[in-house]
Protein backbone atom coordinates (compact mmCIF):
# COMPACT_ATOMS: atom_id res chain seq x y z
CA UNK A 1 0.00 0.00 0.00
CA UNK A 2 1.47 3.44 -0.90
CA UNK A 3 1.90 6.07 2.21
CA UNK A 4 -0.01 8.40 0.45
CA UNK A 5 -2.76 5.36 0.51
CA UNK A 6 -2.32 5.19 4.42
CA UNK A 7 -2.36 8.58 4.64
CA UNK A 8 -6.09 8.60 2.97
CA UNK A 9 -7.30 5.83 5.12
CA UNK A 10 -6.05 7.72 8.59
CA UNK A 11 -7.86 10.41 7.19
CA UNK A 12 -11.18 8.54 6.74
CA UNK A 13 -11.28 10.01 2.73
CA UNK A 14 -14.04 9.40 0.32
CA UNK A 15 -13.99 9.69 -3.36
CA UNK A 16 -12.99 12.10 -4.67
CA UNK A 17 -11.07 13.47 -2.13
CA UNK A 18 -6.86 11.66 -1.90
CA UNK A 19 -3.80 12.64 -0.50
CA UNK A 20 -1.52 13.82 -3.77
CA UNK A 21 1.97 14.50 -1.62
CA UNK A 22 2.85 14.89 1.61
CA UNK A 23 6.37 16.79 2.97
CA UNK A 24 8.27 16.93 6.30
CA UNK A 25 9.64 20.13 7.36
CA UNK A 26 12.17 19.51 10.02
CA UNK A 27 13.43 23.15 9.85
CA UNK A 28 10.87 24.12 11.96
CA UNK A 29 10.00 23.53 15.62
CA UNK A 30 8.25 21.43 16.50
CA UNK A 31 7.98 19.58 13.05
CA UNK A 32 5.74 19.85 10.56
CA UNK A 33 4.36 17.29 8.39
CA UNK A 34 2.03 18.66 5.73
CA UNK A 35 -0.36 16.62 3.47
CA UNK A 36 -1.62 18.16 -0.14
CA UNK A 37 -5.28 16.89 -0.54
CA UNK A 38 -7.27 16.86 -3.95
CA UNK A 39 -9.18 15.25 -6.52
CA UNK A 40 -8.62 14.27 -9.96
CA UNK A 41 -8.87 17.23 -12.80
CA UNK A 42 -12.60 16.90 -13.87
CA UNK A 43 -14.23 15.66 -10.68
CA UNK A 44 -17.45 16.68 -9.39
CA UNK A 45 -18.31 17.93 -6.07
CA UNK A 46 -21.81 17.48 -4.20
CA UNK A 47 -23.72 20.65 -3.76
CA UNK A 48 -23.81 21.73 0.12
CA UNK A 49 -27.37 22.38 -0.08
CA UNK A 50 -28.99 19.57 -2.37
CA UNK A 51 -26.09 16.84 -2.33
CA UNK A 52 -26.06 16.72 -6.41
CA UNK A 53 -22.68 16.23 -7.42
CA UNK A 54 -21.74 19.52 -10.13
CA UNK A 55 -18.51 20.93 -11.94
CA UNK A 56 -15.83 22.82 -10.03
CA UNK A 57 -16.17 26.61 -10.88
CA UNK A 58 -13.51 27.63 -9.26
CA UNK A 59 -11.14 26.69 -6.32
CA UNK A 60 -9.39 28.41 -3.56
CA UNK A 61 -6.52 26.82 -1.12
CA UNK A 62 -7.33 26.52 2.48
CA UNK A 63 -5.05 25.43 5.18
CA UNK A 64 -6.69 22.84 8.08
CA UNK A 65 -4.40 21.60 11.71
CA UNK A 66 -5.34 18.42 12.38
CA UNK A 67 -4.24 16.19 15.08
CA UNK A 68 -0.03 15.53 15.74
CA UNK A 69 1.21 12.76 13.54
CA UNK A 70 3.74 11.30 16.44
CA UNK A 71 5.40 14.41 17.85
CA UNK A 72 4.88 16.24 14.24
CA UNK A 73 2.14 18.79 14.24
CA UNK A 74 0.34 17.98 11.05
CA UNK A 75 -1.23 20.27 8.68
CA UNK A 76 -3.73 19.46 5.56
CA UNK A 77 -4.01 22.01 2.60
CA UNK A 78 -5.92 21.58 -0.02
CA UNK A 79 -7.69 23.46 -2.55
CA UNK A 80 -11.67 23.77 -2.35
CA UNK A 81 -13.68 24.32 -4.81
CA UNK A 82 -16.98 26.30 -5.39
CA UNK A 83 -19.45 24.37 -7.42
CA UNK A 84 -22.00 25.77 -9.66
CA UNK A 85 -25.71 24.20 -8.93
CA UNK A 86 -28.35 24.27 -11.48
CA UNK A 87 -30.76 24.80 -8.32
CA UNK A 88 -28.83 26.93 -5.98
CA UNK A 89 -25.86 28.96 -7.91
CA UNK A 90 -22.51 28.99 -7.21
CA UNK A 91 -21.67 27.76 -3.21
CA UNK A 92 -18.54 26.59 -1.65
CA UNK A 93 -18.61 22.83 -1.16
CA UNK A 94 -18.57 21.47 2.72
CA UNK A 95 -15.00 19.28 2.91
CA UNK A 96 -15.36 15.93 5.03
CA UNK A 97 -12.64 16.74 7.79
CA UNK A 98 -13.91 20.21 8.74
CA UNK A 99 -16.63 21.95 9.74
CA UNK A 100 -17.19 24.86 7.64
CA UNK A 101 -15.47 28.38 9.09
CA UNK A 102 -12.77 26.25 11.03
CA UNK A 103 -9.24 26.05 10.59
CA UNK A 104 -8.73 22.77 12.81
CA UNK A 105 -9.84 19.04 11.37
CA UNK A 106 -13.06 17.57 12.90
CA UNK A 107 -11.00 14.89 14.53
CA UNK A 108 -8.75 17.90 16.39
CA UNK A 109 -11.95 19.17 17.76
CA UNK A 110 -13.01 16.22 19.48
CA UNK A 111 -9.78 15.52 20.86
CA UNK A 112 -10.02 19.23 22.43
CA UNK A 113 -13.65 18.54 23.35
CA UNK A 114 -12.59 15.83 25.37
CA UNK A 115 -9.39 17.34 27.41
CA UNK A 116 -11.32 20.48 27.85
CA UNK A 117 -13.62 18.28 29.94
CA UNK A 118 -10.66 17.28 32.82
CA UNK A 119 -7.99 20.28 32.26
CA UNK A 120 -8.02 23.82 31.51
CA UNK A 121 -8.72 25.05 27.89
CA UNK A 122 -4.78 27.09 28.69
CA UNK A 123 -3.13 24.09 29.66
CA UNK A 124 -5.36 22.23 26.22
CA UNK A 125 -4.01 24.99 24.12
CA UNK A 126 0.03 24.63 25.33
CA UNK A 127 -0.51 20.84 25.01
CA UNK A 128 -1.53 20.80 21.38
CA UNK A 129 0.36 23.89 20.16
CA UNK A 130 -2.02 26.53 19.34
CA UNK A 131 -3.63 29.44 21.45
CA UNK A 132 -6.62 29.25 23.99
CA UNK A 133 -8.69 31.98 22.02
CA UNK A 134 -8.75 29.84 19.08
CA UNK A 135 -9.89 26.47 21.42
CA UNK A 136 -12.30 28.82 23.33
CA UNK A 137 -14.20 29.67 19.92
CA UNK A 138 -14.15 25.93 19.03
CA UNK A 139 -15.57 24.79 22.44
CA UNK A 140 -18.12 27.73 22.72
CA UNK A 141 -19.13 26.69 19.00
CA UNK A 142 -20.16 22.87 19.83
CA UNK A 143 -21.67 23.68 23.45
CA UNK A 144 -24.01 25.98 22.13
CA UNK A 145 -24.84 23.74 19.26
CA UNK A 146 -25.54 21.15 21.42
CA UNK A 147 -27.41 23.42 23.80
CA UNK A 148 -30.13 24.46 21.19
CA UNK A 149 -31.30 21.03 21.20
CA UNK A 150 -31.65 20.40 24.44
CA UNK A 151 -35.58 20.01 24.88
CA UNK A 152 -37.70 21.88 28.12
CA UNK A 153 -40.94 20.76 27.24
CA UNK A 154 -41.36 18.25 29.86
CA UNK A 155 -40.02 20.47 32.60
CA UNK A 156 -42.10 20.25 35.78
CA UNK A 157 -39.43 20.90 38.78
CA UNK A 158 -36.63 23.02 39.18
CA UNK A 159 -33.69 24.16 41.45
CA UNK A 160 -31.58 27.61 41.03
CA UNK A 161 -28.74 29.00 42.87
CA UNK A 162 -25.83 31.48 42.01
CA UNK A 163 -22.23 30.75 41.87
CA UNK A 164 -19.11 33.29 41.90
CA UNK A 165 -18.23 33.70 38.46
CA UNK A 166 -15.16 36.92 39.46
CA UNK A 167 -14.04 38.59 41.91
CA UNK A 168 -16.18 42.01 43.09
CA UNK A 169 -19.33 40.27 43.55
CA UNK A 170 -20.03 39.20 39.84
CA UNK A 171 -22.49 36.20 39.57
CA UNK A 172 -23.68 33.66 37.12
CA UNK A 173 -27.46 32.16 38.29
CA UNK A 174 -27.33 28.79 37.86
CA UNK A 175 -30.82 26.32 36.70
CA UNK A 176 -30.83 22.83 37.19
CA UNK A 177 -33.80 20.39 36.03
CA UNK A 178 -34.56 18.40 39.48
CA UNK A 179 -36.26 15.61 37.66
CA UNK A 180 -33.12 14.39 35.52
CA UNK A 181 -30.71 12.40 36.73
CA UNK A 182 -27.64 13.01 35.25
CA UNK A 183 -26.03 16.28 33.44
CA UNK A 184 -28.80 18.71 35.15
CA UNK A 185 -27.84 22.39 34.68
CA UNK A 186 -30.01 23.33 31.56
CA UNK A 187 -29.73 27.08 32.05
CA UNK A 188 -26.94 29.72 33.20
CA UNK A 189 -26.88 33.30 32.78
CA UNK A 190 -24.81 36.25 34.26
CA UNK A 191 -26.22 38.09 37.04
CA UNK A 192 -28.73 36.95 39.56
CA UNK A 193 -31.81 38.09 41.01
CA UNK A 194 -35.41 38.71 39.23
CA UNK A 195 -34.07 39.61 35.59
CA UNK A 196 -32.14 35.76 35.96
CA UNK A 197 -35.52 34.18 36.76
CA UNK A 198 -37.18 35.97 33.93
CA UNK A 199 -34.33 35.28 31.52
CA UNK A 200 -35.05 31.57 32.14
CA UNK A 201 -38.73 31.75 31.35
CA UNK A 202 -37.90 32.95 28.14
CA UNK A 203 -35.43 30.21 27.83
CA UNK A 204 -37.84 27.69 28.88
CA UNK A 205 -40.50 28.47 26.44
CA UNK A 206 -37.98 28.72 23.59
CA UNK A 207 -37.28 25.14 24.10
CA UNK A 208 -40.93 23.74 23.71
CA UNK A 209 -41.79 24.18 27.75
CA UNK A 210 -44.15 26.44 29.18
CA UNK A 211 -44.19 27.75 32.97
CA UNK A 212 -47.38 26.95 33.81
CA UNK A 213 -46.18 23.35 33.87
CA UNK A 214 -43.82 23.82 36.09
CA UNK A 215 -45.14 22.48 39.43
CA UNK A 216 -42.12 23.46 41.82
CA UNK A 217 -39.06 25.68 42.42
CA UNK A 218 -36.38 25.09 44.69
CA UNK A 219 -34.50 28.15 46.10
CA UNK A 220 -32.81 29.92 48.71
CA UNK A 221 -34.22 32.80 50.59
CA UNK A 222 -33.18 35.39 48.35
CA UNK A 223 -36.34 37.94 48.40
CA UNK A 224 -35.54 38.67 44.52
CA UNK A 225 -35.77 35.53 43.50
CA UNK A 226 -38.87 34.68 45.60
CA UNK A 227 -40.42 37.35 44.20
CA UNK A 228 -39.58 36.51 40.58
CA UNK A 229 -40.50 32.77 40.83
CA UNK A 230 -43.79 34.36 42.29
CA UNK A 231 -44.27 36.53 38.97
CA UNK A 232 -42.90 34.26 36.54
CA UNK A 233 -44.00 30.90 37.27
CA UNK A 234 -47.26 31.15 39.17
CA UNK A 235 -48.50 27.05 39.63
CA UNK A 236 -45.24 26.48 41.23
CA UNK A 237 -44.88 25.57 44.97
CA UNK A 238 -41.64 27.30 45.94
CA UNK A 239 -39.00 24.92 48.73
CA UNK A 240 -36.99 26.57 50.90
CA UNK A 241 -33.77 24.21 50.30
CA UNK A 242 -32.67 23.02 54.22
CA UNK A 243 -28.99 23.43 53.04
CA UNK A 244 -29.39 27.59 53.07
CA UNK A 245 -31.22 26.95 56.39
CA UNK A 246 -28.39 25.49 58.10
CA UNK A 247 -26.12 27.71 55.95
CA UNK A 248 -28.09 30.82 57.67
CA UNK A 249 -27.58 29.91 61.29
CA UNK A 250 -23.50 28.94 60.67
CA UNK A 251 -23.23 32.28 59.18
CA UNK A 252 -24.94 33.47 62.50
CA UNK A 253 -22.93 31.77 64.49
CA UNK A 254 -19.67 33.05 62.77
CA UNK A 255 -20.51 36.49 62.82
CA UNK A 256 -21.42 36.10 66.95
CA UNK A 257 -18.07 34.22 67.56
CA UNK A 258 -16.03 37.40 65.33
CA UNK A 259 -17.96 39.78 67.19
CA UNK A 260 -17.51 38.09 70.68
CA UNK A 261 -13.66 37.11 70.03
CA UNK A 262 -12.94 41.23 70.31
CA UNK A 263 -14.40 41.73 73.58
CA UNK A 264 -12.76 38.38 75.10
CA UNK A 265 -10.52 35.67 74.29
CA UNK A 266 -11.92 32.61 72.61
CA UNK A 267 -9.82 29.05 73.38
CA UNK A 268 -7.95 28.36 70.75
CA UNK A 269 -9.98 25.45 68.05
CA UNK A 270 -13.45 27.60 68.74
CA UNK A 271 -14.12 28.67 64.81
CA UNK A 272 -13.73 25.07 63.53
CA UNK A 273 -15.46 23.56 66.34
CA UNK A 274 -18.62 25.31 65.98
CA UNK A 275 -18.35 25.32 62.68
CA UNK A 276 -18.81 21.78 62.16
CA UNK A 277 -21.87 20.23 63.15
CA UNK A 278 -22.36 17.92 66.72
CA UNK A 279 -22.26 14.97 64.66
CA UNK A 280 -19.07 15.28 62.81
CA UNK A 281 -15.80 14.67 63.72
CA UNK A 282 -13.90 17.18 65.87
CA UNK A 283 -10.26 17.24 66.91
CA UNK A 284 -9.18 16.85 70.35
CA UNK A 285 -8.34 21.34 70.67
CA UNK A 286 -11.61 21.77 69.09
CA UNK A 287 -14.01 19.46 71.32
CA UNK A 288 -12.20 21.39 74.21
CA UNK A 289 -12.82 24.63 73.04
CA UNK A 290 -16.64 23.58 72.90
CA UNK A 291 -16.62 22.48 76.75
CA UNK A 292 -14.96 25.69 78.05
CA UNK A 293 -17.16 27.80 75.73
CA UNK A 294 -20.33 25.93 77.16
CA UNK A 295 -19.02 25.86 81.09
CA UNK A 296 -18.57 29.79 80.77
CA UNK A 297 -21.44 30.72 79.50
CA UNK A 298 -20.06 32.39 75.95
CA UNK A 299 -22.48 34.17 73.76
CA UNK A 300 -21.13 31.57 70.73
CA UNK A 301 -22.02 28.66 72.68
CA UNK A 302 -25.31 30.16 72.82
CA UNK A 303 -25.31 30.35 69.33
CA UNK A 304 -23.87 26.79 68.39
CA UNK A 305 -26.81 25.35 70.43
CA UNK A 306 -29.58 27.06 68.54
CA UNK A 307 -27.95 25.92 65.06
CA UNK A 308 -27.69 22.42 66.55
CA UNK A 309 -31.29 22.18 67.39
CA UNK A 310 -31.89 22.63 63.82
CA UNK A 311 -31.04 18.94 63.46
CA UNK A 312 -34.23 18.03 65.94
CA UNK A 313 -36.02 19.91 63.31
CA UNK A 314 -34.99 18.52 60.05
CA UNK A 315 -35.40 14.39 61.51
CA UNK A 316 -39.09 15.23 62.14
CA UNK A 317 -40.84 12.46 59.65
CA UNK A 318 -43.69 14.17 58.57
CA UNK A 319 -45.19 17.74 57.56
CA UNK A 320 -47.09 18.18 60.71
CA UNK A 321 -44.57 16.89 63.22
CA UNK A 322 -41.82 19.34 61.25
CA UNK A 323 -44.12 22.16 61.73
CA UNK A 324 -44.53 21.40 65.53
CA UNK A 325 -40.91 20.99 65.65
CA UNK A 326 -40.25 24.31 64.20
CA UNK A 327 -42.96 26.26 66.23
CA UNK A 328 -41.10 24.48 69.34
CA UNK A 329 -37.53 25.60 67.85
CA UNK A 330 -38.48 28.83 67.64
CA UNK A 331 -39.53 29.40 71.07
CA UNK A 332 -36.48 27.96 72.26
CA UNK A 333 -34.27 30.18 69.75
CA UNK A 334 -35.99 33.42 71.55
CA UNK A 335 -35.54 32.36 74.90
CA UNK A 336 -32.39 32.24 74.15
CA UNK A 337 -31.58 35.05 72.55
CA UNK A 338 -33.67 37.65 74.66
CA UNK A 339 -31.51 40.86 74.34
CA UNK A 340 -28.23 39.77 74.16
CA UNK A 341 -26.51 42.52 71.70
CA UNK A 342 -23.93 39.75 71.05
CA UNK A 343 -27.10 37.47 69.80
CA UNK A 344 -28.18 40.11 67.20
CA UNK A 345 -27.14 37.85 63.75
CA UNK A 346 -28.97 34.75 65.23
CA UNK A 347 -32.06 36.90 66.26
CA UNK A 348 -31.79 38.10 62.51
CA UNK A 349 -31.49 34.21 61.24
CA UNK A 350 -34.59 33.75 63.53
CA UNK A 351 -36.51 36.01 62.02
CA UNK A 352 -35.53 35.36 58.30
CA UNK A 353 -36.78 31.43 59.51
CA UNK A 354 -39.90 32.35 60.36
CA UNK A 355 -40.86 34.26 57.85
CA UNK A 356 -40.13 31.76 55.25
CA UNK A 357 -41.21 28.75 57.29
CA UNK A 358 -43.69 28.14 55.16
CA UNK A 359 -41.50 27.67 52.71
CA UNK A 360 -38.93 25.86 54.03
CA UNK A 361 -42.16 23.10 55.92
CA UNK A 362 -43.19 22.27 51.91
CA UNK A 363 -39.90 20.39 51.42
CA UNK A 364 -41.54 17.64 53.47
CA UNK A 365 -44.18 17.47 51.12
CA UNK A 366 -41.08 17.44 48.60
CA UNK A 367 -38.43 14.73 47.35
CA UNK A 368 -36.63 17.71 45.53
CA UNK A 369 -33.37 19.35 46.78
CA UNK A 370 -31.02 21.83 45.28
CA UNK A 371 -27.92 18.84 47.14
CA UNK A 372 -26.19 18.03 43.89
CA UNK A 373 -26.77 22.22 42.97
CA UNK A 374 -24.44 22.71 46.02
CA UNK A 375 -22.73 19.76 44.69
CA UNK A 376 -22.43 21.29 41.53
CA UNK A 377 -21.30 24.37 42.01
CA UNK A 378 -18.35 22.49 44.05
CA UNK A 379 -16.95 21.30 40.51
CA UNK A 380 -17.80 24.86 38.61
CA UNK A 381 -15.27 26.50 41.25
CA UNK A 382 -12.90 23.67 41.01
CA UNK A 383 -12.70 24.10 37.36
CA UNK A 384 -12.46 28.09 37.55
CA UNK A 385 -9.62 27.79 40.58
CA UNK A 386 -7.88 25.47 38.23
CA UNK A 387 -7.99 27.64 35.37
CA UNK A 388 -6.44 30.84 37.63
CA UNK A 389 -10.00 32.30 36.32
CA UNK A 390 -11.82 32.87 33.00
CA UNK A 391 -11.49 35.88 30.53
CA UNK A 392 -15.08 36.38 30.10
CA UNK A 393 -18.20 35.26 31.52
CA UNK A 394 -19.42 33.92 28.43
CA UNK A 395 -15.89 31.25 29.08
CA UNK A 396 -17.28 30.43 32.35
CA UNK A 397 -21.02 29.83 31.23
CA UNK A 398 -19.99 27.29 28.43
CA UNK A 399 -17.76 25.48 31.04
CA UNK A 400 -20.88 24.71 33.79
CA UNK A 401 -22.60 23.17 30.34
CA UNK A 402 -19.17 21.06 29.46
CA UNK A 403 -19.38 19.88 32.97
CA UNK A 404 -22.61 19.37 33.59
CA UNK A 405 -25.22 20.09 31.26
CA UNK A 406 -27.18 17.11 29.39
CA UNK A 407 -26.14 18.04 26.06
CA UNK A 408 -24.54 14.40 25.58
CA UNK A 409 -21.66 13.42 24.07
CA UNK A 410 -19.90 16.02 22.30
CA UNK A 411 -17.73 13.79 19.86
CA UNK A 412 -17.59 15.76 16.78
CA UNK A 413 -18.88 13.15 14.14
Amino acid sequence: MRTNDIFALGLGLTPPWQVLSQRLDTEKTPHELHLDLGADRGATYPCPTCGRNCKAHDFEEFIWRHLNFFQHHCYLTARVPRVTCPKHGTRRIVVPWARPGSNFTLLFEQVVMILAREMPVATVASFVGTTDKRLWRVINHYVAEAMKRVDLSRLKAFGLDETACKRGQRYVTIFIDLDREDRPVIFATEGKGKQTVQLFREHIISKGGHPNRVLEVVSDMSGSFIAAVEEHFPQADLTVDWFHVVQLFTTAVDEVRKAESKERALPKGTRWGVLKGCETAKTQTQAEALQEIESEAFATAVAYRIKEQLRWVRRAETHQAAKWRSTNFLKYARDLVADELLLAPVAKAIRTFEKHLERILFRWCSWHTNARLEGLNGLFQAARARARGYRNVANFITMIYLIAAPIGDLIVK
